[in-house]
């Protein structure tokens, strides 16, 4: 394995990006490594269905891929050790999750502490879970967003690196709320992923620090941040349960 994330030679930093849908947040990613925006590349996708659009996205741009149907293994447990075996062929620094809709195990997620990527879109810790839109819009929520954490075998409940806020307008529906939030996803996450792999941002399971400092509160992405996200129908299907 190569050095771990957050450590000088950040150059390097490989990064294996877990999906099971279209490829939205995937694409943000290869776009901004491709540009120069991040300290690395795409070595790996791995999917755990077959149907997945993100797949053919790797295809174009040359990356290595490879599908795991979780359909065809007796428990969990035994789908997430072959999960993790795969990734390890990559010998990425980080493990990226965009929009790969699997509960994991803590074992899994044990064996990748530190290294382990998840976006959420919400203002965690607020609507943990699935159908975030419709449930912010019941509760009345006068805003929204994506948040980046770290993955720990709490659902959603890692440490949060940084958020994207969005405005909820009066006429918002589920659909319009969810394609704005998403491509808020599209700066967010590069924009993550490059302070973590140029080692501005750090956790090893304990202390979440920012530039050296404990980061008390997450970090909130600027809007003249710049982490384009590319064509807006890049778009993942809804979070459904798996």
């Amino acid at each position: 394995m190569s050095e771990s994330a957050g450590q000088p030679n950040a150059a390097s930093r490989r990064l294996v990006v877990l999906i099971s849908g279209r490829g939205s947040n995937l694409g943000a990613l290869i776009e901004a490594c491709e540009q120069g925006r991040i300290p690395a590349r795409v070595v790996g996708v791995i999917s755990n269905r077959p149907d997945a659009g993100g797949l053919d996205l790797a295809e174009r741009h040359g990356i290595p891929h490879r599908v795991l149907n979780h359909r065809d293994y007796p428990s969990r447990e035994a789908f997430d050790a072959d999960l993790a075996d795969a990734i390890e062929d990559y010998s990425p620094d980080l493990v990226i999750l965009a929009g790969f809709m699997r509960i994991l195990t803590p074992g899994f997620v044990d064996r990748f502490t530190g290294r382990l990527l998840n976006i959420h879109p919400s203002l965690l810790p607020k609507f943990r879970g699935l159908d975030t839109h419709a449930r912010a819009l019941a509760a009345g929520e006068s805003e929204h967003g994506a948040s980046v954490h770290f993955v720990t075998p709490e659902l959603d409940g890692g440490p949060v690196i940084m958020q994207a806020r969005v405005p909820v307008a009066p006429d918002d529906t589920p659909e319009t709320l969810a394609t704005r939030v998403q491509r808020a996803e599209h700066r967010l996450y590069p924009e993550v992923v490059r302070r973590v792999c140029s080692g501005e941002v750090q956790w090893s399971g304990r202390i979440l620090q920012g530039d050296g400092t404990p980061l008390a509160t997450p970090l909130q992405l600027n809007e003249d941040t710049h982490d384009a996200s590319g064509p807006d129908d890049r778009s993942q299907p809804p979070r459904t349960a798996v």
